[in-house]
């Protein structure tokens, strides 16, 4: 997971601070040099962890922060807001007119995940309204298109394509053509990569550029890269004027110094970060969430915004009215598995909640949700509507239906049990907005 063992160095130095009522200037030097140790070990810019360093120890240092009654929080607090600066501090959304189409160029190395951005990208925009089509102009790496396509049908979206004896840039200028004649407003080309930058890749992508005059030039950085991806990055910028970068396979790189970086190196804003293989696997770079996420604070406003994502008013409605009424049933149940499931999955899930960021993911076992769901399909509609018909016979018949135990299915039952008991409890005393509280406040682990 992205920042992983940056974020777990920084936690245990801060955590050592954080308790201290007092803290002196010798405090701060050594709290700084575990600090740098930690971000350099990341892999970020030299220079840029220099520059961090130096602006954070002036500010603790103050006589303020020093003699306050609780320094420690407070200088932490400084390290978040500096960290929040570092990747960015705004947050930048794409400068999108409402004059169609929109052009948005999607740039980077060969094995980026470029392609996959691109269709990440797309799905995406749709949510926001938008009507895309993407372009494959990749004409030489093999099966870039069919690649491409595949993609375009997965997630309904149209790929506009020449097949490769056309130049890139009259593929580009041809699809805005047929993007104003189907009534697309944004168009997202898909550009070629290499292994290396080389003249001939920067002037392919400058003619692109200048046929299609793009409102958007998005870098594909790849996490894993580390400082690399910052020279590759004002390389591109030096070249074509990039105007924001998106960062992928943040799944993948535990270090994180790409994204550290790349923000002062360019100048230019991180705008999206792509993690995992899913379509959905794909959101808004907030620089100050990603910080917070970083220190162990917890990204309560991205865990809403999933959760909202996969969830409509009526539904949370009907979920609320079964709780009250006491109706809540086993089928019930097994959709929120499902939706856990979609929003990223326990362990995901538990990195947003302020103070579970700590909890290794190892040790969420995201196979009981597949034994709980095995054990919920096995049972007949009328079992899963009234649990209290499961005699020993049936609970038998299940498990050995599901590959479980008896014993699987009896805890199952008892925490669903105590589940509904609380709900009850709950809806007796009028409680609001209960239907978005999953499971009870339990976990997965809790019921097997």
């Amino acid at each position: 997971m992205a920042f992983e063992s940056l974020s777990s160095k920084l936690q245990a130095t801060i955590k050592k601070l954080k308790g201290q009522t007092r803290v002196t200037e010798k405090d701060v030097k050594e709290f700084m040099r575990e600090i740098r140790l930690a971000l350099l070990e990341a892999d970020v810019n030299y220079k840029v962890v220099k520059d961090f360093v130096a602006k954070v120890s002036e500010k603790a240092v103050g006589q303020e922060v020093l003699e306050s009654l609780s320094p420690g929080q407070q200088i932490v607090k400084i390290v978040d807001d500096e960290l929040t600066e570092l990747l960015g501090a705004e947050d930048y959304k794409l400068d999108l007119s409402k004059t169609p189409p929109n052009v948005i160029m999607m740039v980077g190395l060969q094995g980026t995940g470029k392609t996959t951005a691109t269709a990440k990208l797309a799905a995406h925009l749709r949510k926001q309204g938008r009507k895309p089509m993407m372009v494959a102009c990749d004409i030489y790496r093999p099966a870039a298109i069919q690649q491409l396509q595949v993609l375009g049908k997965q997630i309904d979206i149209p790929v506009y394509a020449e097949g490769t004896d056309v130049k890139a840039a009259t593929i580009a200028k041809n699809s805005i053509k047929f993007a104003v004649r189907n009534l697309y407003d944004v168009v997202i080309v898909d550009t070629a990569g290499r292994l290396q930058i080389d003249e001939a890749l920067m002037e392919e992508l400058d003619e692109i550029k200048k046929e299609v005059n793009p409102a958007e030039i998005l870098l594909v950085i790849d996490a894993m890269t580390g400082q690399e991806a910052a020279n590759v990055a004002q390389t591109f910028n030096e070249k074509l004027d990039v105007t924001g970068i998106i960062l992928s396979k943040l799944d993948s790189d535990t270090r994180g110094g790409a994204a550290l970086s790349v923000r002062t190196i360019t100048g230019k804003p991180v705008k999206f970060a792509s993690s995992g293989e899913k379509i959905n696997d794909f959101e808004v770079f907030y620089p100050k969430r990603m910080a917070d996420r970083i220190l162990g604070m917890g990204d309560v406003l991205t865990l809403i915004d999933k959760a909202v994502e996969m969830y409509d008013e009526k539904q949370a409605q009907e979920l609320e009215k079964k709780i009250m009424t006491q109706t809540f049933t086993l089928d019930d149940f097994l959709e929120q598995l499902q939706q856990i499931k979609k929003m990223g999955g326990i362990g995901k899930l538990l990195k947003l909640i302020p103070g579970a960021g700590q909890i290794n993911e190892d040790d969420i076992d995201e196979r009981q949700l597949v034994k709980i769901e095995a054990i919920i399909r096995s049972m007949t509609k009328k079992e899963k509507r009234n649990p209290d018909v499961l005699n020993a016979s049936r609970r038998k018949r299940i498990a050995a239906g599901s590959g479980t135990t008896v014993q699987d299915v009896n805890r199952l039952m008892k925490q669903f049990e105590d589940m509904r008991a609380m709900m009850k409890k709950l809806g007796g005393k009028g409680k609001k907005g209960i239907g978005r509280k999953l499971f009870g406040g339990k976990m997965p682990n809790d019921f097997m």
